[in-house]
């Protein structure tokens, strides 16, 4: 064995390399505040090991990027922890090199004759918050595109080049296929290239110019860098690793959130908390005004910060930098806490936060419950999904009337009362039995705000079933689960099969001489009027989907339609939006357990 060691140095002196790696003198011996430099290099290992792995699953483009994230996240083998690792290992690179720098800067070490390598740790730190925002995107989800699109947005404030710059970067007037991969190409390949030409020349002129001595170790005997130093940057670097997964494993791993939609705006669009403070800091400049604030003020403020070598050669210029390097980082850190104040005040913010979270979590589950992504798509899968998009649709369009549970669907409460029925539970059991309940038919649930209050409806309920006996009010409820039943509701399904029996009864009753509702509707070719809407079918799919398309044929209101819309007959919503809201109206939707409707 050591024959072949000596052979291989001969051939390439690896033994005088390591000499002087391994064995470099360290004047005042091995200390704790020397490690910040190594486990930053170590970081920056971790991640470009995470990063090429994950690069081996991701696909940039604007159909496959979320998609291919979220396979990383729920189906690759250990793929949340990697990315988990990778998110939260950028995040402490960035609190490393800010560390870093300060104890340059109070150490003195950036004075002649280290200029150079300061100004390349300058340069270090705006190529990692480089890295750090084009992989924000590449998620592709909403939290990213939206937050990078403002950030965007601040290149093209620059004078006179700033509209091509932005269009540089966005690869067009949209963001889209060619935004994703100019920044994929800048996050994998040029901006970690910088880097690591950076790290060596950095390491490089480290190794020229020596460690910068403080005066209460100049006393002290000398040390070598193996085996002291590399003992207290290991036991950093394993502190560092730990942090990291602590906080994978506290936070379960990097957020996904739910696919970009360029149609639908994010309310609580925010960059990551290391640039929320020129975030903040933007908010006290003027419409007009921004470039000050975004370019102008930091333009002077980083040449400011690169100027402090030659200052620090002035009198009390090394007092003076340390100063403005102090000052900077309490502003830095107050405008970061003002910015999260602000943000958990704002309902608006908070609401669009907690919605996003629910629509991230609404297309993981779909993609679990579809077992894969559609082919079309996260987006596509999504704007398809009920349950999503039938509360907005309702919103949009039927809130001005009815209600859902007492809202618009989507929680908030139109400035006008109601007047529709309230649609929440249509065409179940319990709904059906509040509209034949004399106390409920006349109020908002039901009747109260509509034309057909005092109508023959509601008066056979106030006056008729409030007299009827308890042997016709036990008839009356398997009239309910027969009519109910006609709906086909998934939630009821099971329910149905089991009471069979006694929705055949009640079909029977339907024409009965007590109850007698074919009366004033038609039911399986049993009627003695058409007054009100017919009961075959009632609340099925079909049957919906008929009223919404146009209330006024024969067989739901006809001449008696209240105010209603004919959506589709006056082609106010197509064919896939009323079906979606039918579909969420009638709990039909994609549940994880069901692997289906």
């Amino acid at each position: 064995m050591r024959g072949m060691l000596d052979w291989l140095d001969n051939r390439t002196g690896y033994r005088a390399l390591l000499q002087g790696v391994l064995y470099e003198r360290i004047p005042g011996g091995a200390r704790w505040r020397y490690i910040w430099g190594s486990t930053l290099v170590f970081a920056m290992v971790v991640q470009l090991i995470t990063g090429v792995v994950l690069w081996s699953a991701y696909s940039a483009n604007a159909q496959g990027a979320w998609e291919s994230v979220w396979f990383i996240q729920n189906q690759m083998t250990g793929g949340w922890l990697l990315r988990g690792i990778h998110h939260y290992m950028a995040q402490v690179t960035i609190v490393l090199l800010v560390l870093h720098l300060m104890q340059v800067l109070i150490d003195g070490a950036y004075r002649a004759p280290r200029e150079v390598n300061f100004w390349f740790g300058l340069v270090l730190l705006q190529l990692v918050l480089g890295l750090s925002l084009t992989g924000y995107l590449l998620p592709w989800d909403q939290k990213g595109y939206w937050a990078t699109k403002v950030a965007t947005s601040i290149a093209s404030m620059t004078p006179v080049v700033g509209p091509g710059l932005q269009q540089l970067l966005v690869g067009g007037s949209e963001y889209g296929h060619l935004t994703l991969t100019r920044f994929f190409v800048l996050h994998a390949g040029i901006l970690p290239a910088a880097v690591a030409l950076l790290i060596v020349g950095h390491i490089y002129l480290f190794r020229r110019h020596g460690v910068t001595t403080p005066k209460s170790a100049r006393e002290k005997p000398d040390g070598y860098f193996w085996p002291e130093q590399v003992l207290k940057d290991g036991v950093a670097s394993l502190i560092v690793m730990a942090t990291v997964l602590g906080l994978v494993l506290w936070s379960g791993g990097a957020h996904l959130g739910a696919p970009a939609d360029p149609a639908e705006p994010y309310a609580a669009a925010r960059p990551e908390w290391y640039f929320l403070f020129l975030f903040q800091w933007l908010k006290y400049f003027p419409a007009g005004w921004e470039v000050i604030g975004a370019q102008v003020i930091p333009g002077l403020v980083l040449a400011l910060v690169a100027a402090m070598p030659i200052i620090g050669g002035w009198k009390y210029g090394h007092r003076f930098n340390v100063g403005v390097a102090t000052a900077l980082l309490a502003g830095i850190v107050m405008l970061t806490w003002q910015a999260r104040v602000q943000d958990s005040a704002d309902p608006e913010f908070v609401a669009a936060q907690a919605e996003a979270e629910v629509l991230a979590e609404r297309s993981s589950e779909l993609a679990a419950a579809l077992s894969g992504i559609p082919v079309e798509g996260g987006l596509a899968m999504l704007r398809a999904d009920p349950l999503t998009q039938g509360p907005r649709i309702f919103e949009a369009n039927c809130s001005q009337c009815h209600r859902f549970e007492g809202h618009d669907g989507l929680g908030g409460q139109p400035a006008d009362p109601p007047s529709a029925s309230d649609l929440a539970g249509f065409g179940t059991r319990a709904w059906l039995a509040g509209l034949l309940d004399p106390e409920r038919v006349a109020t908002d649930e039901y009747f109260g705000g509509t034309e057909h209050v005092n109508g023959r409806m509601s008066r056979f309920v106030q006056r008729g079933v409030a007299r009827f006996s308890p042997e016709v009010r036990s008839d009356l409820a398997k009239v309910i689960m027969a009519v109910s039943a006609e709906g086909s509701l998934p939630a009821q399904v099971e329910q149905d099969a089991v009471q069979q029996t006694e929705i055949e009864e009640g079909r029977a009753l339907i024409s009965g001489e007590e109850i007698n509702c074919t009366r004033c509707h038609t039911f399986r070719d049993q009627t003695e009027g058409d007054v009100g809407p017919v009961l075959t079918g009632w609340g099925s799919r079909d049957w919906m989907l008929g009223m919404l398309h146009d209330p006024t044929e024969e067989r739901f209101y006809g001449e008696d339609n209240d105010r209603m819309p004919s959506f589709g007959a006056e082609k106010i919503l197509t064919e896939d939006e009323m079906g979606l809201v039918v579909d969420w109206l009638r709990g039909d939707w994609v549940r994880q357990d069901s692997q289906g409707h």
